[in-house]
């Protein structure tokens, strides 16, 4: 029997009551009494340099009360970077500056030259036209290849060029894989693109910056994923804003995917600005604007060569990869390509051999940085493209090679430095098989072409690390910021609970999940606790919500400071009782004494310790709340086999997805209707990238795709019903759930397992094609098709 509440129940979300009526409370739904309004003057060319400024008739137009250019930001702080990449020559990565409006020169199409503030934000807009801008206009370079010239053109002035690290992992294997990839018996060799995207959240970003001259404090309300680390980037790095003097709130966050993580400029700006003029001031993104002001993903160039020995076992694996930057080092975007993507190389395969290199370059192109899976997908995307083309190379079955070489043994020392603590590869396998009907595949595709269509079948494996961690290690690794989350369990005089987290919802359940562990625990209804996060006057301080590390880390969190409350709690029970703390049991929301029936209700333990008459005050403080701080001591390990059919008219090159399947090891589920709707999003998203978005650039730099005109998300009728399953659980060994992280499990495995499928489609119709890049769009499909 399916479980009614608590951990493995699919309670239904509780927040959707408010975001289904419309009744959330969104950055842009809060107001401040006497607010101006910002308009950013952005950039219409991808390099420039700025030769003349004036603001003067600008100013003085109806509304406005300043115009903010970068002059009024010299002596202020660079938007920093959260994490510093080492090369693999043991030098630090250039890092160069990010202002909060440009200083001297303009990088991309987009960015911030003048900040406009007026009364309303229709006076603003007309003040930017009458701002006179001369921009001397520089070559511009968008091509990473073209970047790494000797004669490029240079993003930035006062760098050697346009290369930002040169990283390779591991590099004592170098030469060794160098040899294996040389006496094998085969070499697979694959070169291909992972796509620009666009994150596109429901929500665009919004900013509102408060000033309380009274006490000489500053608020910003922010659609962040992590308000705490924006408060640290921003008010030591930028500002210059003691931390007790700067509160963040994010308060509903209409989805983020890794782009509302990073700190940006229109943050800092709100913030300054509303000290400036003692003056509220807010921003709010269009989605046009959001199009070059939002961090892009993806956008790595890869040749990946998978070596095999006289039996198909892989032997070594070797990868070249050139990574985008953009104009400027995002938040956490050095770690994106490297220690996100390189640790993930070995995959669900005991590949005893593996080098990476990663190049990162400038370009004069938006900053690059996570979205949802980051590096991770990347990582999958290339090995499960050159395991599929390998086995057509070989003749074999795609599943049988993956089989053969699965890890089958944990724990599992991988030779790009993580350790994988469990998993079981082919029971997802087998249940991919199972739920797919691989089995009837054959005649599903005799029946596609008797209506003149091919169908191509596409299987993938895939396995992510999320929960990044611990903190001593990624900190030797180069992060800026520990990776530990907190949380605060306050339990009321009357026993209902507040718990107070690091962690940010911005769409994941957490109202929902967060309680079902905590009543679990304590055996009271879910309903008894309320979920407080997103706000750093609140909450104590945690590190937000990516990279599936909710439950993992938060969750943990949550248990930790739980245990507290109860070993607190049985203490006050035993005094009440009169027994020994060590006869003391909760179940069900009563404390009984161990083989007697001696109880207590939970009430009633709480409202003693709040009203402590009847309390050894000698032995007990009053009160009932308890903080904890999880850092834990690896990574998770979810892992999972996914399957995609698909349906190509060879006539128009269209691909429509039929069936689409998907089994994935979490660990331990605390909700199954939370988790399956995750997966789902992610393979929406995953499905979106395989064959439809794609962020380009002309040789200029202008953002071709700058509209859903003319970049495409995917649609309701573009995704089939999916098929779920995550009934195979070898639970996490280091953390008190046992969970892994679902988050990202849908972007990662998916877009392989498409493109897969459409080179099975492709070739099943006599059409020598091995390989085609994202997105498989219909003309892309036709070309390849027709030579």
């Amino acid at each position: 029997m399916p479980k009614d509440h608590g951990i493995g129940a699919s309670s239904k979300r509780r927040e959707d009551v408010r975001f289904l009526t419309g009744t959330g409370n969104y950055t842009d739904d809060i107001n401040a009494r006497g607010q101006a309004y910002v308009h950013f003057l952005r950039s219409d060319v991808a390099h420039g340099r700025i030769t003349n400024i004036d603001t003067t008739a600008a100013s003085e137009m109806p509304g406005v009360v300043r115009i903010f250019t970068g002059a009024d930001f010299e002596g202020i702080g660079s938007i920093p970077c959260g994490w510093q990449v080492t090369d693999r020559f043991g030098e630090v990565m250039h890092e160069p500056p990010h202002p909060v409006l440009a200083q001297g020169k303009v990088r991309h199409v987009g960015d911030p030259i003048a900040a406009i503030v007026a009364d309303t934000l229709a006076e603003a807009r007309d003040a930017a036209e009458a701002i006179e801008l001369d921009i001397e206009e520089l070559p511009a370079v968008v091509n990473m290849k073209d970047a790494l010239k000797d004669d490029a053109p240079k993003v930035h002035d006062d760098l050697p060029g346009n290369l930002c690290y040169d990283w390779g992992f591991v590099e004592e294997n170098r030469e060794a894989v160098d040899k294996a990839i040389k006496e094998a018996a085969h070499v697979t060799t694959l070169e291909l693109v992972n796509n620009r995207l666009i994150a596109n959240p429901m929500e665009p970003r919004v900013a509102l910056g408060e000033y309380n001259r009274a006490n000489d404090e500053s608020t910003l309300y922010t659609t962040s994923q992590n308000p705490h680390v924006i408060r640290l980037l921003m008010g030591a790095f930028v500002l210059g804003i003691p931390e007790h003097k700067l509160r963040v709130v994010a308060p509903d966050v209409g989805g983020g995917f890794g782009t509302k993580i990073f700190h940006y400029a229109e943050e800092a700006f709100c913030t300054f600005a509303a000290r400036q003029l003692a003056r509220p001031v807010k921003w709010t993104s269009t989605r046009s604007e959001a199009f070059m002001s939002d961090a892009h993903g993806r956008d790595h160039v890869t040749k990946i060569e998978l070596a095999l020995d006289k039996d198909n076992n892989f032997v070594a694996l070797r990868t070249d990869t050139l990574a985008n930057m953009g104009a400027y080092l995002s938040t956490f975007a050095p770690s994106v390509p490297t220690w996100l993507h390189g640790t993930l190389m070995a995959g669900n395969y005991k590949t005893p051999l593996i080098y990476v290199n990663v190049k990162a370059v400038f370009t004069n192109t938006v900053p690059v940085d996570a979205y949802r899976g980051a590096g991770r997908p990347e990582a999958t995307y290339q090995l499960e493209r050159v395991v599929d083309k390998a086995a057509r190379e070989l003749g074999v079955d795609p599943i049988a090679l993956r089989r053969q070489n699965f890890i089958t043994e944990f724990p599992y020392q991988t030779p790009v430095a993580v350790e994988y603590d469990t998993g079981d590869y082919p029971a997802t396998m087998d249940k991919l098989e199972e739920i797919a009907d691989i089995a009837g595949f054959a005649a599903r595709r005799k029946e596609s072409e008797a209506k003149g269509r091919l169908r191509g079948l596409g299987v993938n494996c895939y396995i992510e690390a999320c929960g990044i961690a611990p903190s001593n290690l990624v900190g030797q690794l180069g992060a800026r910021a520990g990776l530990y989350e907190s949380a605060t369990v306050r339990v009321n005089a009357t026993g209902s609970i507040s718990v107070m987290t690091g962690s940010h919802s911005h769409g994941q359940g957490h109202e929902t999940a967060f309680p079902q562990v905590v009543a679990e625990m304590l055996g009271i209804p879910e309903d008894q606790i309320d979920i407080v996060h997103g706000d750093t006057a609140r909450v104590p301080m945690g590190m937000g919500t990516y990279g599936s590390r909710s439950l993992a880390v938060g969750g943990s969190a949550m248990v930790r400071a739980t245990e507290k409350i109860i070993n607190k709690a049985k203490k006050i029970a035993s005094h009440l009782m009169e027994a020994s703390e060590a006869d003391i049991e909760l179940k069900d929301g009563q404390f009984t004494v161990a083989g007697t029936d001696k109880s207590v209700a939970w009430g009633d333990v709480t409202l003693a310790a709040y009203v402590p008459h009847n309390y050894p005050l000698e032995d007990i403080e009053p009160g009932l709340e308890e903080t904890a701080f999880y850092d834990p001591s690896n990574f998770t390990y979810p892992s999972g086999a996914y399957a995609c059919e698909v349906e190509l008219d060879p006539e128009t090159g269209r691909v429509t997805i039929e069936r689409f399947s998907a089994a994935d090891d979490f660990g331990n589920i605390i909700n199954p209707m939370i988790v399956s709707g995750q997966v789902h999003g992610g393979i929406a998203q995953g499905v979106g990238q395989a064959l439809m978005e794609g962020c380009v650039y002309d040789e200029n730099g202008q953002l071709l795709s700058a509209s859903y005109m003319d970049y495409a998300m995917p649609r309701a009728d573009d995704v089939p019903f999916y098929s779920v399953d995550h009934s195979c659980v070898t639970p996490c060994t280091h953390n008190p759930l046992g969970v892994k992280g679902c988050g990202e499990a849908g972007a990662i495995g998916s877009p392989p397992a498409v493109i897969n499928a459409v080179v099975d489609a492709m070739q099943s119709g006599g059409h020598d094609v091995t390989h085609i890049d994202m997105p498989a769009s219909p003309s892309r499909v036709w070309a390849a098709m027709n030579g």
